[in-house]
């Protein structure tokens, strides 16, 4: 159908008058709507110019058809020999690349506000990575080769992943066969010590006869499962931060259910982090402890740290922050569902109670990488009748959980859309005005330099929220790869490279912008790891001996880690 319809578009003239009139579908233009829908318009001169460059290279390519020329697929989705063995599909797929690229322009040349553009820019991509061809059995015939191969058997077995994958709600991108929580994954040794209606607190067991004085409080995001810090023995930061001598104390939130639905932040805060310093200092019997976050977990623990310290309390000796938002000046690929609108209408729904379902949270992270977290497994799981490989990291990604509604709007709003959190003073958290720059720590901060989710910019932005009088007290490094796949870059994998700036400066320099420092920056061939674990090191204070058992007499072992709560699944 979509190769009759833009061959008609070459022999029928009235056929383009539907596609650069701006008439909304199904008579014409697919994003013409978007652009109605969003008070958008595009200058006729700037279609005029979209058209004649659309109509000479769709002639072309018709002219280089009719003669037989091959065209040229680079786009990885058309990789297969197939697609390139049969001249109509190799059309096709050329024919509808062209018409992405024309849609593409379409949308960079409207005349909007330059949120209203990203958010028309997103809109139409999300339509043009759903028409592409390899998408459907129809016109994909690497799908269509294999169905025959198989005899219609790969035709039965898609349609049997694709029923169980309607039940699941959600896309399988990993054999979850392959995997369970506390048996492959999630497997470093410890206990549950303590357990509230918000989180469980696991105290992991040394490996080493001594460890650090001061133990490691670990605060994993709410969003998705603590494991992805826990994942395999080769890939575990948990289990790493345990072999570098340290006493390792971890976060496990619960999946929300209905009786947390009215769970604001504050609860998040006063009833989490602080509540999880409180039992970790008093089994530790340390009053200062090496704190992290990762993620929203950083958020929160520097929330909770501000908190405390509005109450004359310091308890962190060093804090680590691995790619979170403190600043949420430039919110990366998310930057397209905030708005005063958007925001609205989760408030309306949610803020005075309710759940944000894991399900919407997971299709809104799968909806900014589509092609590689949606249609990729549309086309292999369900044309092709494949079964996804055993992968841990994506096996946890569809493991996801839910927020309590007021926690999410307060979220959204006073962070994501405002940034107020940076200011000092303008937010009250558990009856405390916040402010970051009175953390009195020195600070480890991580970001990835290709993360869609924390801008490493924004990242490095947190140096200069937290010591704004001691800069030096701050160490930011600079890992390769994205938001997960960077941090979860194993010492022992000798893989990828990160850069450090350790150039001496001045007290009285001004701080350097996230450009200067790249500028400044040496890359290191490997994992950053082992530059964390000496940070911990530095602020660990004394070796002592390795504790005998989980726990003290307040706070006794209620079970083995990794713990019930991590085994709720979200719906």
């Amino acid at each position: 159908m979509m190769t009759k319809e833009w061959m008609a578009q070459i022999s029928n003239p009235e056929q383009w008058k539907t596609w650069f009139n701006m008439v909304p579908q199904p008579q014409g233009n697919p994003i013409a709507g978007i652009l109605q829908d969003a008070g958008a318009s595009i200058k006729p001169e700037a279609i005029e110019q979209l058209k004649n460059a659309y109509v000479a290279k769709l002639t072309g390519l018709w002219a280089d058809f009719m003669a037989g020329k091959a065209p040229e697929l680079k786009d990885r989705r058309f990789a297969a020999p197939a697609w390139h063995a049969s001249p109509l599909s190799a059309f096709n797929a050329a024919a509808y690349l062209l018409n992405a690229e024309f849609l593409s322009a379409m949308a960079d040349a409207v005349e909007a506000t330059p949120h209203q553009k990203q958010k028309i820019a997103f809109a139409v991509q999300q339509i043009v990575d759903a028409m592409s061809p390899a998408n459907f059995l129809a016109t994909n015939p690497d799908a269509q080769q294999t169905l025959i191969e198989t005899k219609g058997e790969s035709l039965a077995k898609g349609l049997t992943n694709m029923l169980a994958d309607m039940q699941k709600g959600r896309i399988s991108q990993s054999d979850e066969s392959a995997f369970e929580v506390g048996r492959n994954v999630a497997t470093t040794p410890g206990t549950v010590v303590f357990e509230n209606a918000l989180f469980q607190l696991i105290q992991y067991t040394p490996t080493t006869a001594t460890v650090h004085q001061r133990p490691l409080l670990m605060v994993p995001p709410c969003i998705n499962k603590f494991y992805i810090l826990d994942l395999q023995p080769e890939n575990s930061l948990v289990r790493y931060a345990v072999e570098q001598g340290n006493t390792v104390f971890l976060m496990s939130w619960r999946n929300p259910d209905l009786s947390m639905q009215h769970l604001t932040w504050d609860d998040y805060v006063e009833q989490g982090v602080i509540e999880a310093i409180r039992v970790t200092q008093d089994i530790s019997g340390q009053d200062k402890l090496n704190m992290f976050g990762f993620c929203v977990g950083g958020t929160i623990v520097s929330t909770a740290l501000a908190v405390l310290k509005a109450r004359g309390e310091n308890p962190a000796a060093s804090l680590t922050l691995l790619t979170t938002f403190l600043d949420f000046c430039d919110t990366g690929a998310l930057d397209v569902f905030i708005d005063e609108q958007q925001v609205a209408l989760r408030e309306q729904s949610l803020a005075k109670g309710g759940l944000m379902s894991g399900r919407d949270l997971g299709s809104t992270f799968s909806s900014l990488r589509p092609n590689d977290l949606v249609w990729n497994y549309v086309q292999s799981n369900y044309l092709k009748g494949k079964e996804p490989p055993a992968f841990d990291l994506l096996y946890w990604n569809g493991d996801g959980t839910g927020l309590p509604g007021p926690m999410f709007c307060w979220y959204l709003r006073n962070t994501y859309l405002e940034n107020s959190l940076k200011v000092p003073g303008k937010l009250t958290v558990a009856g405390e005005q916040v402010d970051l720059s009175s953390i009195d720590a020195p600070a480890f901060i991580y970001g990835s330099r290709e993360d869609h989710i924390v801008p490493w910019g924004a990242a490095y932005a947190s140096t200069a929220l937290l010591n704004p009088k001691k800069p030096k007290a701050n160490r930011f490094i600079l890992g390769a790869s994205g938001h997960i796949a960077g941090v979860i870059n194993p010492a022992s994998k000798k893989k990828r490279s990160y850069w450090s700036n350790d150039q001496p400066r001045t007290a009285k320099a001004k701080p350097l912008s996230a450009e200067q420092w790249m500028e400044g920056a040496t890359e290191h061939a490997g994992s950053w790891w082992p530059e964390w674990a000496a940070f911990l090191a530095e602020h660990g204070g004394a070796q002592v001996r390795a504790p005998g058992k989980p726990g003290n007499k307040r706070h006794a072992a209620i079970e083995p880690a990794p713990g019930r709560y991590v085994k709720v699944r979200a719906d």
